[in-house]
């Protein structure tokens, strides 16, 4: 049974007799299986085997110097098979832990994400004391051989190293570079968890700050920033006061938090863009509610200085009645008494002058950002106590000179209130008498007889002339409104009769640019159709509304298709531009002009400026036209007019649309675009290590269509002058029919969720504000509901 791969058998025989004859006699017996396998030497002696093999491969009892013992090159080779089967048992487990960290998924939760950072440091550092025995063993086992000394060596013979030493030494390399490659990995792997732990906690205390200033921001909303009296302001000022407390401990926290932001950003954090920008969200909070509190308790302090003011004159009215009131009139009669009551007068209006002579046009200057339609009132209301007692006061002072002058005999006069029992201070100014809360004024008018007058407040006269100014003003914008459209169709005449007919013209055809031949329709767009609409339509309908003011709303309701004409003009703009730019310093242009104080190239942007107009004149009509008939339809015509232009503006970005592979009008029409922050893919499934590098969302520009969303990448294409225009790159688009929606994303109140087919595709989209989020959701809404219907 010896192995297969033996080519030759040497057999050496006893020296003894008994040996030898027992050995040749079983030798006999077998010699014929000897010979079918393999050859047979047969030796005598020692020196015999010594011709056929060197001295130093055999051990002693064969005459040879090779100092072997076999038990002892079995238990080297079984440690050295031990310890080779030990590397790679190491090398698997760090490949299997490897494998582990980068496959397992992350938790949600900063406990767990703690935890199991601690059970895999915990993992390492087992790993490590496994690698450092092991590498003890080889170490141990590589010093039990001894490494030849090439020293010992001649320069003619050159000694192989022993093969066990050789390969303990292998595997002892491998092991350091396994344990290095595993240290690397692991440091990588380390920071990149405490990064994702430090990303958690950040984003934790980020959100529960924000949360907590939008809160304070819609309490501090429903905080007035003005009031009707002074104690109602001093209680709202004291109130805001405590409200700043708050808010500026709370803003100190964000200031905390931008704080731990910029440390991650500074330690190079993956989520750098993430940080930065929900760092800057926070300032911008912060800045907002601080802002907005500031200008509150100014507005406060504002309106409590007016209050103040107020009260002050009133209270000088009220001291100033009583003056009046208390003088003994039957001690006037005489030259002195009269005297000395003049004196009492004058020497009250010159220590109230400052507070009698108010002027309330100065009021609503100095306090106009502060003013209310209450606050109007009361200062319209206190100048009518001011006139009247001023009033009061002249008449009083006139009376007692015209004593002083005749020296007529006295003539007792009858106060308005009996002398006796003493009268409490002001009591004509007692909300009890008067007429609409405002208390009659009276005053001796003639010394030759007894009587008084009544004063009347001055605010109804106010009020009766304040009423005819709306009914003007709203004639007025009416009759601009016509004006100008008169004026619009004139200078549209002009434009095409002045150029464009000139265009066909033979006798202008050598002055013109071959650029600008047969391409009157790209310089003009559809001007004509836009001409003929207004001269021969709509002019006429407004002018119909001079004598029926209600009408002008239903002018643009009834002609709100017909303005869609300006779509296709303003599509046609750039074109226009383009071309104008290529021809405008030609002979055509330079010989041929018209008596217009404008180049054409200002007469070709009329129909965009007039479209931006009827929206300004329909929202000045609507303020004066709160009481008049038609205002609904006005509101409407409103509402027209804006959509109008939405839809201009969002077809103008449409055609600058490339790449797509198809006609965009097959998509319907375009409802909304806009510019969008977008993530993918992180809704599929529990993040994983190696998404962690996808926190920084692509920019995507989105244009919302009938039949489908289309993603676009927006690109600034640079040239020179007019010709730095931006595009939009098609990247790809969904079908509305297969679209779903989910209105809120966990973290950012102005993301919102896309999916496509059954959530085979997930898009995380983030508005720039919450406002704008909802316009896009509630017109994806609308869109869905219609398929559904």
């Amino acid at each position: 049974s010896f192995p297969g791969n033996l080519h030759l058998v040497m057999v050496l025989r006893p020296t003894g007799f008994f040996q030898r004859t027992f050995t040749d006699i079983g030798f006999r017996f077998s010699q014929e299986d000897f010979l079918l396998k393999l050859p047979v030497v047969m030796l005598s002696s020692v020196s015999d085997l010594l011709t056929y093999i060197d001295e130093q491969q055999l051990t002693p009892e064969f005459g040879g110097t090779l100092e072997y013992c076999h038990s002892e090159w079995v238990i080297f080779r079984t440690a050295i098979e031990s310890f080779a089967l030990t590397v790679k048992e190491i090398a698997q487990l760090l490949q299997c832990f490897g494998t582990e960290l980068a496959e397992a998924e992350l938790p949600d939760d900063v406990f767990s994400i703690e935890r199991i950072l601690a059970l895999r440091t915990e993992r390492y550092c087992q790993l490590k004391e496994d690698i450092t025995a092991v590498t003890k063993e080889g170490n141990l086992l590589l010093s039990s051989f001894e490494e030849p000394d090439s020293r010992e060596c001649s320069q003619d013979q050159h000694h192989e190293r022993p093969g066990d030493w050789e390969t303990v030494n292998r595997l002892l390399g491998q092991l350091r570079e396994m344990e290095t490659a595993f240290d690397g990995f692991w440091e990588k792997h380390q920071l990149k968890m405490e990064q994702y732990l430090q990303l958690w906690k950040f984003e934790q205390s980020f959100q529960e700050v924000k949360n907590a200033i939008e809160f304070l921001m819609g309490q501090q909303a429903e905080l007035p920033d003005t009031g009707d009296s002074v104690l109602q302001v001093k209680q709202r000022l004291k109130d805001l006061g405590h409200f700043d407390g708050m808010a500026q401990d709370l803003i100190g926290k964000a200031q905390v938090v931008i704080l731990h932001g910029h440390q991650l950003a500074a330690n190079h954090h993956y989520a750098l863009n993430l940080i930065c920008q929900q760092c800057n969200e926070l300032r911008h909070h912060s800045d907002v509610l601080s802002e907005e509190i500031k200008r509150k308790q100014m507005r406060l302090q504002k309106t409590l200085d007016l209050h103040t003011r107020l009260q002050q004159a009133l209270q000088c009215c009220d001291e100033g009645a009583y003056l009046l009131a208390n003088q003994q009139m039957d001690k006037c009669q005489s030259k002195e008494g009269a005297q000395k009551a003049l004196q009492d007068i004058e020497r009250f209006l010159e220590s109230s002058s400052a507070y009698l002579n108010y002027d309330p046009q100065a009021l609503h200057y100095d306090f106009e950002s502060v003013l209310t339609s209450d606050l109007k009132c009361q200062i319209q209301s206190v100048q009518v106590k001011l006139e009247n007692v001023r009033s009061m006061f002249e008449n009083r002072q006139s009376c007692f000179r015209k004593l002083l002058d005749k020296h007529v005999r006295p003539v007792q006069l009858v106060a308005p209130r009996p002398e006796n029992p003493p009268r409490a201070k002001s009591p004509l100014f007692s909300p009890k008498h008067g007429v609409n809360g405002w208390p009659p004024l009276w005053d001796v008018v003639r010394p030759s007889s007894i009587g008084w007058t009544y004063f009347l407040p001055l605010e109804d006269a106010r009020f009766s002339s304040k009423g005819s100014q709306s009914p003007a003003k709203h004639s007025h914008v009416i009759n601009e409104l016509i004006e100008t459209e008169r004026v619009y169709v004139e200078e549209l005449f002009t434009v095409l009769t002045g150029y464009r007919a000139e265009m066909d013209n033979p006798a202008m055809l050598l002055l013109m640019p071959p650029v600008l031949r047969n391409r009157k329709d790209v310089l003009f767009g559809n001007m004509p159709e836009i001409y003929d609409f207004h001269n021969k339509i709509f002019l006429h309908s407004l002018e119909s509304c001079l004598g029926a003011p209600e009408r002008v709303g239903f002018c643009f309701l009834d002609r709100r298709e017909d303005f869609q004409m300006y779509e296709k003009y303003c599509q046609n703009k750039p074109r226009s531009e383009s071309l104008w730019r290529q021809c405008s310093e030609s002979t055509f242009f330079q010989e041929f002009k018209l008596e217009h104080k404008l180049g054409l190239d200002s007469y070709l942007l009329k129909p965009v400026q007039r479209l931006t107009k009827y929206q300004l004149l329909l929202k000045e009509l609507l303020k004066y036209s709160t009481s008049c008939d038609g205002v609904q339809e006005l509101q409407e015509a409103l509402v027209a007019m804006l959509d109008l232009l939405k839809s201009v503006n969002d077809s103008m970005h449409q055609i600058s649309i490339t790449g797509y592979d198809g006609d965009l009008s097959e998509l319907g029409k375009v409802l909304m675009q806009g510019s969008f922050s977008v993530w993918t893919g992180h809704r599929k499934g529990p993040t994983k290590m190696k998404d962690l590098a996808r926190f920084k969302p692509m920019q995507r520009h989105l244009f919302l269509y009938e039949k489908a969303l289309v993603f676009c990448k927006k690109r600034e294409e640079h040239g020179d002058g007019y010709d730095k225009t931006s595009s939009y790159s098609f990247k790809h688009f969904l079908k509305m029919n297969a679209v779903g929606i989910t209105e809120n994303v966990k973290g950012d109140h102005r993301k919102f969720e896309i999916w496509y087919s059954g959530r085979e595709e997930v898009y995380v989209v983030q508005a720039q504000t919450v406002d704008l989020k909802m316009a896009w959701l509630n017109e994806i809404r609308k869109i869905l509901f219609k398929q559904q219907e």
